[in-house]
């Protein structure tokens, strides 16, 4: 064991013990390295332009547009013959042709890259380190979505994911979840966002006390754009904050400090778990088998008015802690102040713990915050890829940051849409000399999270499979015979499974695979369809007040009580509110989240002696049920006009009331089978 330094990184369920997760083969995390940098948007630019390339090495120039057009049409050419070949040649030696090596460009992987070399190496894949003129695979970036132009293939980053994680986003995100699912949600502190909310904190607080006044509480703030421990200090009362010209330039989020943490040999330590959100649309998860436990370097005592600015003993960051003389780095995984995640449970199972249980609430903390996080995360990405258009599919590594209560109750501390994965730290040789060593750790894990996210996303994998697989042969021979006269000797060698080499995936599929105990979870996801819906613009992010009119009128919730006029002014208030609290003043209109408190406004206006989730999700229901009847009136409204050269009755007074009404957003009137399937139906559970 010798000293060094370590990596850092900045700054859970009823169903699940309902159902009992399978949680036995999932793996457990180590702490990890210094955190990409956060994507920032420069205002005024482009989106696609937004957010450039901050890497210390300039990248190199990008190619003409022209050159770039001319390479994504040799590409599309080349990609039809190839598909062309496979389905029309009757060469037998070209179904037995291996596939090309997948290509991926790790041009903008930065800290990544070591990770990357490695796991395109154990893959037998080709790597492009300067980029390539025509497109690759896979596009494998540091920071951002946008730090390349791509228009086809595979890229690791969605678009919108950096400005999610942010600490008031997910804050509010979850605070989303919580008014509707407030048990199943308790597994993230309670949050104020400031300084929007700095009244309200210090309100709430008094009134606690007030009410017991034995109640010492702690609080911790976090700066919403910080990382890496950066600006983060404790309080014991709301009139500690700095409010000194910093909040107005940087809003932060304070919360409820974790007081009774689980320690391990005295010292706090919190979760780095690695989360690979393999799809959006359908929602697909997979959690990493392992990941890295990150230790404080100060044993560990409950926080009091001597102790709060002592951050190696309250703080787990590695970018905080490698500067104490306390931190060692350890090539072993289970001593150090970094180790994996599968030794502490290790450790906890050989004093009786149930491990299942731990794994358990740990995905169902992971399952729900994701669901939390892809309704406003589908908003971003129709935004910069638009139905239609040509654009890479994309996903995404996430690093929960998880901290285990002496309970031993998972709770989410944060999750970063970068997280570190570097497998080396710095070693101070000598007075301000530093040198690159290896992190035997951090290697076991990252690259293994890196290697098989690739595998799973690798898009030769089908056609690899089918050229595997025994061919069937023209004649069979009979039973006991060797092979067949016409079958080329050793042809059962020639595609042999190329993963062979490799160990077993390290990622475990969370989702679908347990949908069903938490599909109703997704309210908000719906009403973010809805959202999307009614848009109306492609690329735009918020709602204008047409649109929220029509979605009013297509859903048919306006009454005699809620007029239109109502209407347009519950839209004035709520989006000025709403865009007064937010930083980026660019685009006018009704962002998602004020979508949703308008939306829990008419769900509790509509029906009232329901729980706020049952309010919401009868809406729901009710607006998806009316726009499915208005879809089919006008299929079967194209088909008559496709069939008779125009829509029925267009020729009358009442056809061209029905075309009115339509283009006004009305349906038109029942057809005898609309009218049979516009009766009531059944909520949806």
């Amino acid at each position: 064991m010798r000293r060094g330094s370590g990596d850092r990184e900045p700054a859970a369920g009823r169903e699940a013990e309902r159902v009992g997760l399978d949680a036995g083969a999932a793996g457990e995390p180590e702490r990890e390295a210094p955190e990409e940098p956060r994507e920032e948007r420069a205002p005024g630019r482009p989106r696609a332009a937004r957010e450039g390339d901050a890497s210390a090495v300039p990248p190199p120039p990008a190619p003409p547009a022209p050159a770039r057009a001319r390479g994504l049409r040799l590409h599309r050419e080349a990609a039809g013959k190839g598909r062309g070949c496979g389905r029309s040649s009757g060469n037998p030696a070209d179904e037995l042709r291996p596939p090309r090596p997948v290509t991926v460009d790790s041009s903008k992987a930065r800290t990544s890259l070591g990770a990357l070399k490695i796991s395109i190496r154990q893959l037998r894949w080709k790597e492009f380190p300067f980029g390539r003129r025509l497109p690759c695979d896979i596009y494998w970036h540091g920071v951002s979505f946008h730090d390349n132009d791509i228009f086809s293939g595979q890229v690791n980053k969605f678009p919108g994911m950096t400005e999610m994680v942010r600490k008031i986003t997910l804050s509010r995100a979850v605070r989303i979840m919580q008014n509707l699912f407030p048990e199943e949600y308790n597994f993230y502190p309670r949050s104020w966002i400031l300084p929007d909310e700095f009244q309200l904190f210090v309100a709430q607080v008094r009134m606690v006390k007030d009410g017991d006044p034995s109640w010492k509480p702690t609080f911790i703030v976090k700066p919403d754009g910080g990382c890496q421990g950066d600006g983060i200090y404790l309080i014991k009362d709301p009139s500690d904050i700095r409010l000194a010209g910093t909040l107005q330039s940087r809003p932060a989020v304070v919360q409820e400090y974790i007081c009774k943490p689980l320690l391990i040999d005295k010292l706090k330590f919190d979760i780095r778990l690695y989360v690979l959100l393999k799809s959006l649309d359908p929602l697909e998860i997979y959690i990493a088998k392992d990941g890295l436990s990150r230790f404080c370097t100060e044993p560990y005592q409950e926080p009091s008015p001597k102790n709060l600015h002592h951050v190696f003993m309250h703080l787990t960051n590695y970018s905080l802690n490698i500067h104490s003389g306390n931190f060692v780095h350890s090539d072993s995984t289970s001593t150090g102040s970094k180790r994996t995640f599968s030794s502490i449970l290790c450790r906890l199972s050989s004093k009786g713990v149930d491990i299942k249980k731990v794994w358990s609430d740990i995905i169902s903390l992971v399952i729900k915050t994701v669901i939390a996080l892809t309704p406003e995360l589908k908003v971003f990405y129709q935004s910069d890829i638009p139905a239609g258009r040509p654009g890479p599919t994309c996903f995404q590594i996430l690093g929960f940051d998880i901290l285990l209560m002496k309970n031993l109750k998972p709770i989410l501390l944060e999750v970063n849409a970068n997280p570190s994965m570097r497998i080396e730290h710095e070693q101070e040789l000598s007075p301000g000399v530093f040198e690159n060593v290896p992190s035997l750790v951090d290697e076991e894990v990252k690259v293994a999270v890196i290697r098989d996210t690739l595998r799973l996303m690798d898009p030769l994998k089908n056609k690899r499979e089918k050229q595997s697989q025994p061919h069937k042969k023209p004649l069979a021979g009979k039973e006991g015979e060797g092979p067949s006269d016409c079958e080329p000797a050793g042809a059962s060698d020639t595609n042999p499974n190329p993963e062979a080499h490799l160990p077993s995936i390290c990622l475990k599929q969370v989702f679908p695979k347990y949908a069903k105990q938490f599909n109703y979870l997704r309210l908000v996801d719906r009403m973010a369809n809805l959202f999307i819906r009614f848009l109306g613009i492609k690329g735009s992010m918020k709602l204008g007040p047409t649109g929220f009119r029509t979605f009013i009128r297509n859903c048919k919730l306006s009454s005699s009580s809620l007029s239109m006029a109502a209407v347009d002014i519950l839209y004035i208030d709520i989006t000025r509110r709403w865009n007064s609290m937010t930083l980026d003043q660019r685009d006018s209109g009704m962002c998602l989240q004020a979508f949703v408190e308008a939306f829990f406004y008419l769900a509790q206006r509509k029906f009232k002696m329901l729980p706020l989730h049952e309010q919401v999700a009868s809406l729901v229901d009710l607006c998806e049920y009316h726009l499915s009847l208005l879809d089919e009136r006008r299929l079967v409204c194209g088909r008559s006009s496709r069939a008779g050269g125009r829509a029925p009755g267009s020729s009358t007074p009442q056809g061209a009331t029905r075309s009115a009404q339509q283009a006004d957003g009305h349906p038109p009137c029942c057809t005898d089978s609309a009218r049979k399937s516009s009766g009531p139906r059944r909520a949806l559970s």
